[in-house]
């Protein structure tokens, strides 16, 4: 249980700073309300282009990092409670992986025009296309990506909960949290940061948690009552007193 929660913790935090590192980058790509001149703009420079492409490159490290830590956290899981809720283990392998896949194909879209304009493309991109990429990646992003990793959340504090991991109070948090991923519509990079923020609570408290050792069960000593009782020989006689 050690080995994998220090393994859980580790590549959360890893996850964390690659998956904010890449957000801010990718954020520096105009935003669907920004106008066609903005745009325009934007890749004909290819300055922040640039930017947006590196971004791009972090984020498969991030998802990776993810699926580490996600792996590390269900085998942490195992060892607690050797049989887990059926539904809450498999729904949380299904949301974290629709979380990985939605993440990376909507970042792709999204930041698809500043990786060829950074990559020397001499072709000048059309702020409608710009523009019809960006919503695609938004969409994936924000409506399918988030909510999967707040099926996640919901799911692995429930686990973690139920496997004496996250305290009452840590858990509400952890559900909050989830709920907000979960439910929230809304397209402010900001709202991404929750994720990181779970994933670090998750952290703290398996690096924090102790599983408590297995005492050996007593064996109670051997008193006069637990001695056998002697066995009588029939043939043998019988002496009256």
């Amino acid at each position: 249980m050690r080995s994998e929660a220090r393994i859980a913790a580790a590549s959360g935090v890893v996850f964390c700073l690659l998956f904010v590192v890449a957000m801010v980058l990718l954020d520096r790509a105009p935003h669907l309300d920004d106008p066609d001149s903005t745009y325009a703009a934007f890749y004909a420079h290819g300055g922040d282009g640039l930017f947006v492409a590196i971004g791009l490159y972090l984020v498969p490290l991030a998802g990776i990092a993810f699926l580490w830590h996600m792996t590390a956290i269900r085998a942490a899981l195992d060892a607690l409670t050797p049989r887990p809720s059926g539904m809450a283990h498999g729904l949380n392998l299904l949301a974290g992986v629709v979380f990985v896949t939605m993440l990376f194909a909507g970042t792709a879209a999204v930041g698809a025009a500043a990786f060829a304009s950074s990559r020397g493309s001499t072709v000048p991109v059309d702020p409608a296309t710009a523009r019809a990429l960006t919503a695609v990646g938004y969409g994936l992003v924000f409506v399918f990506a988030v909510r999967g990793a707040g099926m996640f959340a919901l799911t692995t504090t429930t686990l973690l909960h139920a496997g004496g991991v996250l305290s009452r109070v840590w858990a509400a948090v952890g559900w909050l949290l989830g709920a907000f991923l979960l439910l929230a519509a809304t397209n402010d990079p900001a709202a991404l940061l929750v994720l990181p923020a779970w994933v670090l609570l998750v952290a703290v408290a398996l690096l924090r948690h102790r599983t408590p050792a297995a005492t050996p069960a007593a064996t109670p000593a051997a008193t006069t009552a637990d001695a056998p009782a002697p066995v009588v020989d029939p043939a043998s006689p019988v002496v009256e007193h």
